[in-house]
Parts: C-alpha cells; structure tokens; sequence
C-alpha cells in the first residue's frame, strides 16, 4: 500500500491521513483484519487502489464487518468507469468526487452493489442533457420508481425502496442521491434535523453542477432547480445539515469537524442566520474546556439536540441558526446549566458552571414559549411557459403510470386468497402480510408455500412477529433458517415469551440476517447450557470480549448482529442487539426495555436487566411512575406520547427521553415501569403560528415507589378571527359523478366544515391523509363533515382506493378547478407554499381557519379551531409555574 502517488490529487499529508485510518480500522476488526482486506490483494490500478483506500478508510466499522470487499471494488469500478463516460466527469473536482460521487453509503441503508444497474437505466437518458439538465432527469425517474409514504425509523436501501415503490422522505432521498452519483453528479442528503414551527423534520438533496449547488425535493420533480414544496417551511428552520465521510474542507460552514466525517451547516442557503457564541466558565472565570453544548429544539413534545458541540479552549463554541427560540444545555462531567435564548436578541451567552458542588434538578413546574422563526416571503420565481408547465405536467403523470404498472405486479388480493385456501391459512392474516410485503410478496408467498405445509401456522407467525418494512427486504433464506432454528425451541416457552422475544429476530433497526446457525454452533455444550441457566455469563462474555466503539452517531445500532459478532466490535446499540441476538438463538427470551431500550433476559418469571459494561450500573432499581390527567374535555388536549407529551430522565447531567409508542394516549391506564432517578415530563401546545406554549413538570422517583405526576397543559385559545368566506354556491363533481354546490351537497354546522384542496401523490398531502385518518374517530364523533377538492392543481390525479378505505366515513371527494380556490390562497405566500390548502368553515361558510402546504398537525389544529366554534371547551387550566 504505497503512498507515493498522488491519485485524486490527493496531498501527501491526505494520504498519509487514509492510511492512518485504514491501520486503525485493522486494529479494531483484529483477527478478521486478512479477510476483510483481502481485496487489496486484487490486481488494481492507481485509481482503484486509492478509491478502495478512501472507501475502507472512512466507511464506519459496520460496513467492514458486513460489507463483502467483492461488493467495495465493484463499486469502486463502477463508479469510476462512470466517470470516465459520462460528458462531465472529468469536470467534477477530485475533492468532490471522493466526497459527494465515491461513497456507497447516504444515510443508514443497507449496502448493496446498485451503481452500475442504476447507471445502465440513466445512461442514455442524460447523455446529451447537461448536468443541471441531467439532474432534473435523475430525479422524473426516481419519481418512477417511488413516492412518499410515511413509516419507521429503518433506511431501507435504495433497492429496496424501488421494491417496495414507496418511502419516507430518508429514503428518497437516499435513493435520488444514489441516483445522482450513479451518473457522476456530486450529491448529498440535505436534513432539518427538527422543524421549528411544527413537529417531525425532511430530508431532500442537493446536487452539484458546473461549480454550484442546487436542491431539489427527491422523487418529488419540479420542472426547475431551487423549487420545491419545503422551500417556505425551509426558511423557518433553525438547522439545515449534511455529514460528509472523510475529512472535507470545502468551502461551508462547518458545524462539526472530526477525523471521521464533517457536518456542514447548509442553513444560509434556505433563511436567514445569525452566529451565536456560548461561552462556558467555572465559578472563577476560568473558561471550561470540552463542555457539551447542546442547542435544543422543541419537536415531537421534546427537547432535542438539534446539534452538540464542545468548547475550546476558549470555553467557546459557535452556532450558526436561524431566528427563533432554542434550549440551550452545557453538561460537563455531570453538572449542568441550561438557558432559554431568543436568537434575535443576543448573540453572545455565558453560563458558568459549579465545579465543586453536584448540582441537583429544579423543582416544580415551569412554564415557558418556544417562538420559532417567523414567515417570510422568498423570491418570487418567474412563471413557468404554458409549455414547460404542460411538459412538467405530461411527466409526472407518465411517472406515475410506470409505478402504478409495477405496482400492479404485486400479489393481488385474489391470489392471496387462492394462496391461503391452499394452505389453509386464514385470508385476513395472509393478505394483510401480503399488502405490507408490495414488491417482495411473491418472495414471500414462496417462503409460505416452502414452510408452511410442514410448519402450518408457525411461518406465518413468523412474518408477522416482523416490522412492516421488513416483509419488503427479507428473503426467504434469511425467513427459512431463523424458523428452522428457532421452532425446536418452542416447547420451552409459552406462545407469549416464544413468539416475540425468542422466534422473532427484529430487536431493533438493524438490517435483518441469518445468525441462528452461527450462534448456536459458537458455544460448546455445556458452555450453552450454562448460559441458559445463567444468562448473565454471556453478558459477561461479550464485556470482556468485545470492543465498544463508537463510530458516526446516526448510525447507532445498525449493524447487523453476524456483522458485528464477526469483528467482536460495535457501538452500545449494535452490542445490546448482539446480546439479544445471541440469548434468542440459545432459547433465551431477550429483549430491549421498552422505554430504556437497554437489553434484558427472562429469568424466573421477571425481565432481567444485563450488565454489557455501559456508561450506567446498577440499572435493576426500578420504581413506577403514575400519571394522573385531571383535565379532560371542551379545549384541553388529550396526552399523546410524542405529539404533545414525553418523559426524560436526567443521565449525566442530559435529558433522555422514555420511549413509548407515538401518539401513545393509553399513558393513564397502569403505573410505567421505570429507573429510579431525576425526571422531567414536557407537555407542550402549539399554537397555529407554530409557537409552542411549553412546560416543564419535575419529579423524582425512588426505587420500589411510585411517583403520581399530574399532567397539565397550558392554554391553547387563540382568536378566531373571519379570514374570508368561501362561495357555497361553487360547483363540484362528486365521486358519484354528480355535480352539485358546496351548499346543497355539505351542510354548515355548529362543529364546522373542513375543506382541503389536495394534490394526490404529492409529500404533504399525504400528511394530511395520514393525520385525518388518524383522527377518525374524533371526526366520526363530533360528525364533522370534510371535503377534499382534487383537480385544482390542473391535473386529473385523484386519491387512490387504499387510500380513501383509511379516511373517516364522511369524508367526501370532490372534483373543482383552480377557480374554486378562496381569495385567502391566492397570496404569494400560499401560492409558494402549495397544496394542500385546508379551511374550517363556521355556520356561514366564513373562513376561520387556514392552512396551506407541508404543515404537520394542521388537522388537529383545524379540530381544535373547529371545537372552539362550536363551544366545546372548558377552562384551561391554570398554573403560576416559574418561566425560563
């Protein structure tokens, strides 16, 4: 391995650099460091050789342990045999090819070999185009192969999302960044790690061509660069940020720099920003020196770390943000200060730390505002030609036809049925897998024919024990050895042990595989038998005999449990994932706490925390906590886990927070089993111009106690105040093909009307989807009557079956042009922001309520406009709690 070339004109300082890196990647995989490098012993050339280098280099450890090299150096030539073909490949920076186009890896996907099937598909699609054009063109056919659906925290790999022809906004855009640098062009995943005036966060892309970066929405086509429907919500971020393997030094704003991966700060392309200064001292002035410094958000009912710097030795870290509220928290060996700031008033803060004296949590209650940047207009785009718009138009509906053809190949719901008759297996249960399945289902109806005549029900059981997204990327080899080895297990559990802690292999969001096997060949006999009994000798096993190493922090716990067995190395998460594995294939019932995530074993009739060597002891002092909510009815929230509640408890001087089930509202019906120590509870309300009246409820919990904690929320009232009206009298072509007037067709009521003009298939129109079929039975209840208006976008798309089977009952679909669109809309804001427009409308079909483009929760604001209408509500609550 020479370093006396300068390939990718590379310096010798930079070379010297990767070799570093690849000499301690050998240290760490130890005794698997021959096989894992292997590769290099290939014939290559300079370039192949220096590419290979980068990739191991700068790959995090999990990749090493499940990534074959066979699989490296395909990538490697594909992606260079590309640069040589396409017209600008040799125009493309060398610093930026080694950064945005060589790295197989975007986010937390699988790896697989995709690049040169990919540029197969593009290659004669962008030939003649040039590169703007070219990424343009990327993206129409990412948009046929994929759209947005919502779904867990698992990055499936681009492959996998062309399967399944849908996914979450990670997953586009990792498939239209992998797209991209499939045909040579330098992209990256773009990420708002938490909006600020509304809850969840998005992913999109930029892209590089001829010297400048431009974004776009991935699997989303505009006709143009720089458009997109986030581009409002966009300038009200606080954070826009991608990671960059290796150690890039372009020209961004860094927000964090290690010997690993950059972060660059992207957020000045999108708003406005300002550059805050923390500075941290101790009692005497002297300033503190590696102190974390976390800049909290309010999102999803908790404070998250948007970002986590640590001082120099200055005592000082600097942030660049937006202009809103933020959280920030210093925590340094265990003590730890905290301080609400608005950005637009400061730009300097000091906090200054006790040293001496262990600090202990405030008390009581506090209440407190989370002001997020406010809305501003951006620069107005020159219209589109009629033309282009046409061309545009023709496009996505050509996209969408190609994906609708595959779809179409997907087990149907009759062969479902024949295939359930045929094995008699019951049809709601078969064609419910088969759905979640989409492209994978005939590989796993394979898997149902090939098992289930010996096993009956048992690999059934099996695929439903999975996550959903797993039915999509799982194959039959994977499904057949982990039933083979965990069936004649089955007598020594009941059903409800066996099936999700032992039969099951997901444990969290690691890429399934086949281990079985391997693990129980690993231990002798009367080694295995032991374990079994005592399931804390192979606690102690894997903390003396494995490496804790943690490599890029958003890929916590996603190594596979044979990857990170094979290297005897991993991170807290992928190591508690080991263990669970392991306990499962030795006949263990294990699992990860549900709120604590850490790993546990079922041992004489209780759930057994295991000691894996983590930065905590002692984690089996358990107590209980009780929620009490006293409010109920007119305008008073219900608690909802993730939506407008969370509970943390302090370690090490941070809040983490409990995990329960989104939108969780069963908190009330027994005590929460949890670790004694410090807790912070969040409630928050939003209001409809994204501030969130918050606050903050301590408490402590003793171990064997049970603490009762009221839960409380401040007041949500707002004015309502008449925005316009909408004409009654306006036509619309129903699903029933007839045309009549709002009026006659939608009754106004006390409780209001709900009006939405939606465009089909587009990202934020199905949020609104998701949230009114989340609030059916609210809407069913109150009998609130809602309409969506397709065909205002001038195009035909309408919802599609499985979509309108998940809406409340009177939910209507109606048919309108443009011109039914109210004046309120008609605005540059609206207009920028786009669909889907929503209205609540009083008695007199006068507007009260507005809404217009990607906003999370607006039905439920919507609702809450609605029940202040008609009177619904009682008094808020009031409490004289303390302020920040």
């Amino acid at each position: 391995m020479s370093v006396q070339t300068s390939a990718f004109s590379l310096t010798p300082e930079e070379m010297k650099s990767i070799e570093d890196k690849l000499s301690i990647k050998k240290k760490l995989v130890k005794g698997q460091a021959d096989e894992i490098f292997s590769v290099f012993r290939e014939p290559l050339s300079v370039e192949e050789e220096w590419a290979l280098k980068f990739v191991y280099a700068y790959s995090p450890l999990q990749d090493l342990a499940d990534v074959p090299g066979a699989l490296f150096l395909s990538h490697v030539r594909s992606t260079l045999r590309m640069r040589r073909e396409v017209p600008w490949g040799q125009r493309v920076p060398d610093d930026l090819f080694l950064h945005f186009v060589l790295p197989c890896r975007v986010n937390t996907e699988n790896i697989e070999d995709c690049r040169a099937a990919f540029y197969a598909e593009l290659a004669d699609r962008i030939m003649s185009l040039t590169m703007s054009e070219a990424i343009l063109e990327a993206n129409y056919w990412c948009h046929e192969k994929a759209v947005y659906t919502g779904s867990d925290l698992r990055t499936v790999s681009p492959l996998t999302m062309i399967r399944s022809a849908r996914g979450r906004c990670g997953e586009e855009s990792t498939l239209a960044v992998t797209a991209l640098r499939s045909i040579g062009i330098p992209a990256r995943q773009v990420y708002t790690p938490r909006w600020a005036h509304c809850d969840d966060n998005h992913a999109w892309v930029e892209a590089w061509a001829d010297g400048t970066w431009h974004y776009i929405g991935a699997c989303e086509p505009e006709a143009r660069l720089n458009q997109g429907w986030f581009t409002p919500p966009a300038r009200r971020s606080m954070l826009m940020n991608t990671r960059v393997l290796g150690g890039y030094r372009g020209p961004e704003d860094v927000t964090l720099a290690t010997e690993w991966y950059t972060e660059l700060n992207l957020l000045e392309n999108y708003a406005s920003t300002k550059e805050l200064t923390v500075a941290v001292k101790d009692l005497t002035g002297v300033a503190v020196e590696g102190a974390s410094v976390r800049f909290e958000l309010y999102n999803m009912a908790e404070f998250y770390p948007i970002a986590e710097l640590l001082t120099n030795e200055d005592g000082e870290v600097v942030f660049k943000t937006g202009y809103g509220d933020l959280l920030i928290r210093v925590v340094y060996q265990g003590r730890w200060r905290e301080h609400k700031i608005t950005i637009d008033q400061t730009d300097r803060l000091e906090l200054v730390l006790d040293l001496q004296n262990q600090p202990e949590q405030e008390s009581g209650v506090i209440d407190f505002d989370m002001v997020p940047p406010p809305e501003t207009e951006g620069e107005e785009l020159p219209a589109l030609t009629e033309e282009a718009e046409s061309l545009h138009q023709q496009r996505l509906s050509k996209g969408t036809d190609i994906r609708s053809a595959f779809e179409a190949t997907f087990v149907t719901h009759k062969e479902s049925i024949d295939l359930s008759r045929e094995l008699s297996l019951p049809e709601a249960r078969v064609w419910d897998v088969m759905q979640k399945a989409r492209g994978n289902s005939h590989e796993i109806a394979a898997f149902l024919r090939e098992s289930s005549p010996e096993h009956g029900q048992w690999p059934l059981l099996l695929l439903e024990s999975l996550n959903s997204k797993d039915l999509i990327d799982t194959f039959r080899p994977v499904l057949h050895e982990h039933l083979a080895y965990s069936l004649p297990l089955r007598g020594m559990l009941p059903d409800t042990l066996f099936i999700p802690y032992l039969l099951c292999p997901r444990v969290a969001f690691e890429m399934l595989g086949p281990y079985r096997k391997q693990f129980q060949a690993a231990f002798a006999s009367d080694e295995r038998d032991a374990m079994v009994r005592e399931p804390s000798l192979l606690a102690e096993a894997l903390k003396e005999k494995f490496i804790h190493w943690e490599d890029l922090p958003n890929l916590k716990g996603k190594g596979t449990a044979a990857g990170t067995y094979r290297i005897m190395a991993g991170d807290e998460e992928s190591l508690a994932i080991l263990f669970v594995a392991l306990c499962r294939s030795l006949g263990i019932p294990s699992r990860l706490h549900p709120s604590e995530r850490k790993p546990q074993f079922w041992q004489k009739g209780s759930w057994i925390f295991a000691d894996l060597g983590n930065k905590e002891k002692g984690k089996q002092r358990m107590g209980s906590i009780r929620l009490v909510q006293n409010e109920s009815g007119g305008n008073v929230p219900e608690a909802s886990y993730y939506e407008n509640i969370s509970i943390a408890r302090l370690v090490q001087g941070k809040y983490v927070t409990l995990h329960f089930p989104y939108k969780e509202t069963k908190l009330f019906d027994e005590a929460l089993p949890a670790e004694e120590g410090a807790y912070r509870m969040t409630t928050g309300v939003r209001l409809k111009n994204g501030t969130v009246r918050a606050r903050f409820t301590y408490f402590n919990l003793n171990e064997g106690e049970q603490s009762c904690v009221a839960v409380t929320f401040r007041s949500a009232d707002e004015e309502i105040p008449v925005l316009g009206t909408v004409d009654k009298h306006a036509e619309l072509r129903w699903q029933d093909e007839n045309v009549t007037t709002l009026e006659r067709s939608v009754s106004g009521t006390a409780a209001g009307i709900i009006l939405s003009w939606i465009e089909p298939d587009r990202e934020p129109t199905m949020h609104l989807l998701k949230e009114l079929a989340d609030m059916r039975q609210e809407l069913v209840e109150r009998n609130i009557s809602v309409v969506l208006i397709t065909g205002s976008a001038g195009t035909g798309k309408s919802l599609k079956t499985e979509q309108l089977e998940t809406l409340p009952s009177q939910v209507r679909l109606g048919e309108a042009s443009t011109a039914s669109l109210p004046e309120v809309f008609r605005n540059s804001g609206a207009t920028e922001s786009g669909y889907p427009h929503l209205v609540v409308l009083d008695e007199a079909y006068q507007i009260r309520y507005v809404s217009s483009g990607y906003r999370i929760g607006a039905v439920k604001e919507a609702l809450q406009v609605s029940s202040q209408l008609a009177g619904q509500r009682s008094e808020p609550f009031q409490h004289d709690g303390g302020s920040l």
